[in-house]
């Protein structure tokens, strides 16, 4: 059986005036699930806390950049490396304001480059920090303008990109968009603070961005993370928190959610020292055709590994040998069919039943799971073929029984429910269909998105790309249908399994 290990992030800005609240929120114990807000809600978190910590608006920004230069120094420790940064006159060029003060005291040489397209006025919290910076030309500065020559930086420099944060609310053009132009071909490494400049922070972005190589978000990830088309913007993301109040999160509704460790570790349930094979159920798992029964044994191997009391995989009788060999703890039951999954065995004595890899679409397989559908009366797992067949079949998704886990890749979700103009777009259909059909919908990905009946969106936090290999989904679909024979509830399962089958590759990797 496979085990969790368990992390918090934990940033650690040094401001004075902690108390005991504050002290937890900064060491990162976060005593909600880690929600993801919108860029309003988030705007609102901070307001809430400036009001009820209480704290200024000028020292939560120190704490931002306090937060945000700990990062940056732990993995940039060479202070004989100059910064650059460049910074508008909002509250995100604030922040690389107060980064640049900050910097100067670990030692480093940094440059400040002010940018005030068409007379812009600085922030009442970014003229603050200005006025804070090291007195005699400690920090060179320089004043930009729509008419200044173009940045000629040196390529050995670090690049803190604070021009635009999570306010920005229409695409970026004329000055800025020439500014981003010329910076996305330079050589340096860059570096954001709180997102890319010119990215959305929930919803897809329309106009030009700056190309990260890291961000740092303030204390959750922005939504906008989770979604392939935003990745050459944002780069490799980390996040911390700056203690923003802890029941704003608590209070707040919101669709989406990161599955962090503490979530699994709340989730989790030990096996019990006088359990036997009895006490954590039976499963079916049906998989596997000829040229494809490797399917059927990883799934089958992950199912057994997740904790499953017993297993029994149907299979075409070519299948008998390799799973008998290969598997000796499952039994097999046999189809009469030599080469492909033709008829359905009966289902009442399993309490999990996980359908579809490898099983391949012959019409007689078809008929097979239509019939399946109609007997089953607990949640499915459904992956690969089965998914396939269903989209050749739309007219069976009344029979499936609810709860039931779909786990499709981006394709086969394609092949299901068309295609979506971006990714954006593609979760709230995902969403939709999940409430609309009452399943969870495991969107497979980088961030494998779970969709839940009831609305909401849970963001995994593990898994990497030497996962992208054929069999992996047949893994997570035998530890999917494990978890749900023990009794875990559907939504438990799914966010457990996801977790667990990422962090498997983590430590693989």
């Amino acid at each position: 059986m496979f085990r969790f290990s368990f992390f918090v992030f934990r940033g650690r800005p040094k401001h004075e005036k902690r108390n005991t609240t504050h002290e937890n929120r900064r060491k990162g114990i976060y005593i909600y699930a880690m929600k993801i807000f919108s860029a309003l809600q988030i705007r609102e978190w901070d307001r809430y806390t400036i009001e009820q910590e209480p704290i200024a608006s000028v020292a939560l920004m120190d704490r931002a950049a306090e937060a945000f230069a700990e990062w940056l120094l732990r993995l940039y420790p060479d202070s004989g490396r100059p910064v650059c940064i460049l910074a508008g006159m909002g509250n995100n060029g604030g922040d690389g304001v107060a980064l640049a003060r900050l910097l100067h005291r670990h030692g480093f040489s940094v440059y400040l480059y002010l940018f005030q397209y068409a007379h812009a006025e600085p922030s009442a919290d970014c003229a603050a920090q200005l006025a804070r910076l090291p007195q005699h030309e400690g920090v060179a500065t320089q004043w930009c303008s729509e008419n200044t020559p173009l940045l000629n930086l040196p390529p050995q420099a670090l690049v803190v990109d604070a021009l635009f944060g999570s306010g920005l609310t229409r695409p970026l053009e004329g000055a800025w968009a020439t500014l981003i132009a010329h910076l996305n071909t330079l050589p340096n490494v860059v570096l954001a603070i709180d997102l890319p400049s010119g990215l959305y922070a929930d919803r897809h972005t329309d106009g030009p961005c700056v190309t990260a190589d890291r961000t740092f978000s303030f204390e959750t990830p922005k939504l906008a993370f989770f979604f392939p088309e935003n990745a050459d913007w944002v780069g490799h993301w980390d996040f911390g928190t700056i203690g923003l109040h802890p029941a704003f999160a608590a209070t707040t509704e919101t669709s989406f959610a990161y599955t962090t460790a503490m979530e699994v570790q709340s989730l989790w349930r030990p096996r019990a020292k006088f359990g036997h094979k009895g006490t954590y159920g039976h499963a079916l798992l049906i998989a596997g055709s000829y040229g494809k029964m490797g399917a059927a044994v990883l799934a089958a191997r992950a199912c057994l590994r997740a904790g499953a009391g017993l297993l029994t995989v149907h299979a075409p009788c070519c299948g008998n040998i390799i799973l008998q060999t290969a598997v000796p703890e499952a039994m097999f039951s046999a189809d009469k069919a030599a080469k492909i999954w033709k008829l359905t065995p009966k289902v009442d004595p399993y309490q999990s039943i996980g359908v579809g890899c490898g099983i391949g679409t012959a019409p007689e397989t078809a008929a097979a799971l239509e019939n399946l559908l109609r007997q089953a009366k607990i949640p499915l797992v459904l992956d690969a073929d089965a998914l396939n067949l269903l989209a050749q079949h739309p007219e069976w998704w009344p029979l499936i029984p609810h709860n039931s886990i779909l786990t499709p890749h981006p394709k086969e979700f394609e092949r299901l429910f068309g295609r979506s103009t971006d990714d954006f777009e593609r979760n709230a259909l995902q969403r939709a269909k999940a409430q609309e059909y009452g399943v969870y919908i495991v969107l497979k990905g980088a961030h494998t998105a779970i969709a839940t009946p009831q609305g909401k969106c849970w963001f995994n936090a593990t898994g990497n790309p030497g996962m992208a290999t054929g069999g992996s989904g047949d893994v997570l679909t035998g530890i999917l249908t494990g978890l749900l024979v023990q009794g875990y509830t559907p939504e438990a399962a799914a966010l457990l399994g996801v977790y667990g089958h990422g962090l498997a590759g983590d430590r693989a990797a």
